[in-house]
């Protein structure tokens, strides 16, 4: 479904992304994972537009995304939920998930609100309140929503459970999960190594913008490298 090849990232000077590889099948979860500055974000941020490699392509089903705007890349069915939700304060709870749909002009944008509100319910309850308002937990579940109602067949989260209570993240992952049974493939960037491993199939272990380490979860939890940089072990 999405395959990235040889990319490389600058910000000026700096070489944040140095020649990253990936690849997301179809209704796989794939995790990203490494520690603060490895470069996580920025691959999630080159895959949906919003930054440009120097060299590389980047593929989504079968067509090479590298120059298209954010909002083309959306319409095709492929959703960004950004670190630190980067919801619309000042809107509604239903206004946000609106928000979600702008680049869809079907008849099922209701049918799909309702959805979101069965998946979460408290979204349901706080509808017509400000976005502000939320908790950090509801706000996460919100921002999940509104990504939700682009319809994408892929979903990009990017460290969903930051900033959440142990219990909380619990839930938020266990959404994940089942987003990804109901047949929305994901690709999910988490700081929280323990966690992502522990749903998803396949993980890419970044340091300083390279990938050093991949294979799948089972694996990536007994690596002894990894367990001791990431999983305390």
């Amino acid at each position: 479904m999405l395959k990235v090849n040889g990319i490389h990232v600058f910000y000026g000077n700096i070489h944040a992304i140095k020649d990253v590889s990936f690849y997301v099948n179809e209704g796989e979860i794939v995790t990203l994972i490494g520690a603060n500055g490895a470069g996580k974000s920025t691959i999630l941020k080159t895959v949906s537009g919003l930054v440009r490699p120097a060299t590389g392509t980047i593929e989504f089903l079968g067509n090479n995304i590298v120059n298209l705007s954010p909002h083309i890349i959306v319409r095709k069915r492929l959703a960004h939920c950004p670190e630190g939700r980067r919801l619309f304060s000042q809107m509604s709870v239903e206004e946000n998930l609106e928000m979600g749909a702008y680049t869809r002009e079907d008849a099922d944008i209701e049918a799909d609100m309702e959805d979101v509100f069965q998946r979460f319910p408290i979204l349901k309850e706080r509808r017509n309140q400000l976005a502000a308002s939320l908790s950090g937990g509801e706000q996460q579940m919100l921002a999940m929503g509104r990504a939700m109602m682009a319809k994408p067949l892929l979903l990009m989260l990017d460290e969903p459970s930051m900033g959440l209570a142990p219990i909380l993240v619990e839930q938020i992952f266990e959404m994940i999960a089942e987003l990804n049974n109901a047949g929305t493939t994901i690709l999910l960037v988490e700081q929280n190594a323990q966690m992502a491993l522990s749903i998803a199939n396949r993980g890419y272990v970044l340091e300083t913008g390279s990938i050093v380490t991949t294979g799948n979860c089972a694996d990536l939890l007994n690596d002894k490298r990894v367990k001791k940089a990431y999983l305390g072990g």
